[in-house]
């Protein structure tokens, strides 16, 4: 596999894994809070949830680790895909930032991929 997409994907999973870290460990901390620019009452009430959300994200974690351990492009092309689709949902629906932050990147590496196969 072509390193440069290699290190995408890698970027990607690395991203998720902080998301995951976000959600599930800080989401009622000072960072987390500012990052998601929740109050505490908001993060509070809303924490399982948030931890349930980044559960998710460490899946996406693991299989896009998995593809890469394992040199399955098949396997980097569906969780790549998995990310750019929650992208574009969560840049519909919640803010136009998480296209930039997650789909972005996730259909940049996906493109590299695509193109080493």
């Amino acid at each position: 596999m072509n390193v440069v997409a290699s290190v995408l994907v890698g970027l990607v999973a690395a991203l998720h894994l902080y998301f995951l870290v976000l959600e599930m460990f800080l989401w009622t901390k000072p960072l987390g809070r500012r990052t998601f620019g929740n109050d505490v009452e908001f993060a509070e009430a809303s924490k399982v949830l948030a931890a349930n959300q980044g559960l998710y994200n460490g899946f996406l974690v693991a299989g896009l680790v998995w593809g890469l351990v394992a040199d399955r492009t098949d396997v980097q092309v569906f969780f790549l895909g998995c990310v750019v689709v929650a992208g574009v949902y969560g840049a519909l629906t919640v803010s136009a930032r998480i296209l930039l932050v997650q789909a972005l990147p996730a259909a940049v590496a996906l493109l590299a991929v695509a193109i080493d196969s």
